[in-house]
């Protein structure tokens, strides 16, 4: 008996100490030296083939110089971790880890095969910085992904910091710092992508764009408390902090909110815009349906490019809340697109901030739309535009509850405007050199209603353009 007893206890402490082992385990149980000169991409690749699922990076520099597959249905779930003091220096082209799954369905859980669940599900990056050592390196990769989550991770010096190609479902990216790269911060590249959350990153100075869209079946992206600045290069391609862009593609975008956000720079870099929204081109009017959007822009900060606010092609998109300031060319521009709600937001010129000269037109221009509404918009110094606000071979507009101030040339212009109304407005210019201003002026167009505006200058309508009533002229 006292044989057998020990004999169990012995057993018991090999497993014992084989399962500390196992949860204990870091990528120097594989050959890993961390001292960023060795090569350490095949001890790393080895610890995620190992399928142990958790591999971890202790303190080190690890440079690689092939990508980390990461073979989801090979080896089983996997998270890769650093505990915020891990580096991994990728010094050859692709990216530094490479996420592979088999899922080719879609949220639906009924679409979900039971190797997803059992093997792949919810790969994880969590508390690594990845430094570009390569013109094409990549931060991290992922096709045909479910549920993949990125937290803590700093990618910087890279071509892109994460992206996403063909086909995955419901990514969460959180507290992350895409930094300083030469592509994008956050790439969707020709990806069939539902449900995706970015919240609480900061996103500044990838040189072609911080959150990028192109060529993408999109839908369900959220992008919340974030700060985006200056992911635009002054000597590359037009880009945005963020542009969705669907134009030429054959799929579509949609189901989009950007809340919260602060959203910025730099005018410097050509045609540049803070938030840009790219649809398909449209010959006939019959394709509306192939106009995605249902898009909504609340609560943001946005300042200092040549664009803070660009949509073309889009439907059913709500701003509201928004702060605009230093628009170069525009504040918000709203071109070929229907069904736009613009509600209550801030475009000002605050003298705090115009330190450079009055360089910045910050001009609203909605231009070709139909069925939309204006209301609660505060409009303070445009300059070199025709009118603070100006509204051009539109239709079936409401406009109203508006305060615009001190704007060069004319408060507001209708040029070939239809079947619109104007009402409750605001439009003064108090400023020295206010002689000769036009507080409402219409250029064609018929069938309009223009009424009960409290108006700081004379009205200059053709009588075949609108009806006019209640309006009161107080210079």
């Amino acid at each position: 008996m006292l044989i057998l007893k020990m004999f169990l206890f012995a057993v018991m402490c090999v497993v014992g100490t084989s399962r500390v082992s196992a949860a204990t385990a870091t990528v120097y149980d594989f050959g890993a030296v961390g001292d960023g000169a060795a090569d350490d991409t095949a001890a790393l690749q080895k610890a995620v083939d190992a399928g142990t699922g958790d591999v971890r990076l202790p303190r080190g520099v690890y440079r690689i110089t092939k990508p980390i597959v990461v073979d989801l249905d090979k080896v089983g779930f996997t998270s890769v971790s650093g505990s915020g003091t891990a580096r991994i220096v990728m010094a050859g082209p692709g990216p530094a880890l490479k996420f592979v799954g088999t899922h080719v369905g879609t949220a639906d859980p009924k679409t979900l095969k039971p190797n997803v669940w059992q093997r792949q599900r919810m790969p994880m990056v969590d508390g690594i910085e990845i430094v570009g050592a390569h013109e094409k390196a990549v931060g991290i990769e992922a096709v045909g992904a479910m549920q993949l989550t990125v937290t803590r991770v700093l990618v910087r010096d890279a071509l892109h910091g994460i992206h996403l190609r063909k086909r995955n479902r419901n990514v969460i990216v959180s507290n992350c710092h895409l930094y300083k790269n030469r592509g994008v911060g956050i790439y969707l590249d020709a990806v069939n992508l539902h449900q995706i959350n970015v919240s609480c990153c900061h996103i500044s100075y990838n040189g072609g764009g911080g959150i990028v869209v192109r060529d993408s079946g999109l839908c369900n992206l959220q992008i919340s408390g974030c700060d985006i600045e200056a992911n635009m290069s002054p000597g590359g391609p037009p880009t945005a902090n963020v542009w969705i862009n669907t134009a030429g593609g054959s799929r579509a975008s949609a189901e989009i909110t950007i809340v919260g956000c602060t959203i910025q720079h730099t005018h410097a870099a050509p045609n540049s815009a803070n938030i840009r929204f790219t649809g398909t081109d449209l010959k006939d009017r019959r394709e509306a349906d192939r106009v995605w959007g249902n898009v909504t822009i609340a609560d943001n900060v946005l300042s200092d490019a040549q664009f803070n606010v660009d949509l073309r092609n889009t439907r059913g998109v709500s701003i509201v809340g928004n702060t605009f300031w230093r628009g170069f060319q525009y504040n918000l521009r709203v071109e070929e697109s229907s069904n736009i709600v613009i509600g209550p937001n801030i475009f000002d010129r605050n003298p705090k901030y115009y330190w450079g000269g009055k360089r910045e037109r910050n001009a609203l221009l909605i231009r070709n739309c139909t069925d939309c509404t204006l209301t609660g918009l505060h409009i303070n110094g445009t300059l070199a535009t025709d009118a603070g606000l100006v509204i051009e071979n539109c239709r079936r507009l409401n406009v109203t509850n508006c305060t615009i101030l001190d704007c060069e040339n004319a408060g507001m212009l209708l040029k070939n405007v239809t079947h619109c109304r104007v009402s409750d407005c605001l439009i003064r210019n108090d400023l020295p050199d206010a002689e000769g201003w036009i507080s409402l002026q219409t250029v064609g167009g018929c069938g309009n209603m223009i009424v009960n505006n409290l108006l700081g200058g004379p009205l200059q309508v053709d009588p075949e353009a609108a009806r006019l009533s209640g309006n009161v002229i107080q210079p």
